[in-house]
């Protein structure tokens, strides 16, 4: 594993912060965005020597496994060709922006992830890291074994590829709890028990919703182990989709 190259397309928040612990973790990366590689020489050089800037296309190609960290209004800009074949980590979520709506999500018709999939066609797309929030990633990693260890939960259709995402989390310090298909992923998304809120506890009263981002943002993170996560998981009830900006 520790031979591994991550591609990640996408060095918002989470992209920078996932490349950051891959790093620490001893694996390769290789960063991607939008505005092209000559954009991402301060990250490159804050991360050091195992990791270096590309297209998305290389990225893509390079990476055993890539995660696409790109709003979902831009999922449909992913290089599916060299994507194909891949394992691809979507840790995306669908935030209701005015202008952007889908309307098989909002009718639950389809799990974001479902979505992704579906343009991701020749991929094997793994919902993941999409409930935890950048620092809190950075903060709550533990060795195997360890008594306070985090897990993180994750939904795919193709077992082997959901194998692949959890042997990469355990490098990079986490547990995780299968919570079954992508149409199943809905139990970790925005407006369930297991979103964001396990990591970091129950934030002030009377916020909004960009006044809550920002709270989650800077929040300490929280160990949650991996029977919680079963706990939380069982408990959800599907309702509307979409978190609200």
């Amino acid at each position: 594993m520790s031979q591994m190259t991550l591609g990640i397309i996408g060095t918002g928040m989470v992209g920078v912060a996932v490349a950051r612990r891959a790093v620490d973790a001893g694996l390769h990366v290789v960063l991607s965005n939008s505005r092209g590689p000559e954009t991402l020489a301060g990250p490159v050089a804050r991360l050091g020597g195992r990791a270096r800037a590309a297209t998305a296309a290389e990225a893509a190609s390079a990476g055993d496994v890539v995660l696409a960290a790109v709003p979902l209004a831009a999922h449909e800009r992913l290089p599916r060709a060299e994507l194909s074949g891949k394992t691809v980590i979507d840790p995306m979520n669908y935030a209701l922006y005015p202008g952007f709506s889908v309307p098989q999500l909002d009718s639950n018709e389809l799990t974001s992830s479902e979505l992704v999939q579906r343009h991701l066609a020749d991929s094997r797309v793994v919902k993941a890291l999409h409930n935890i929030g950048p620092k809190q990633l950075l903060e709550l990693f533990r060795p195997a074994g360890a008594g306070d260890r985090t897990a993180l939960p994750l939904s795919g259709d193709d077992a082997n590829a959901k194998k692949e995402v959890a042997d990469l989390l355990d490098v990079l310090g986490f547990d995780t709890v299968d919570l079954g298909t992508l149409a199943e992923s809905w139990r970790s998304e925005p407006n369930t028990p297991l979103y964001a809120l396990p990591y970091i506890g129950q934030p002030p009263s009377g916020l909004a919703p960009q006044e809550f981002v920002a709270w989650a943002q800077q929040a300490t993170g929280i160990p949650v182990p991996a029977a919680r996560i079963k706990e939380l998981a069982v408990a959800a009830v599907r309702g509307p989709a979409g978190f609200r900006m």
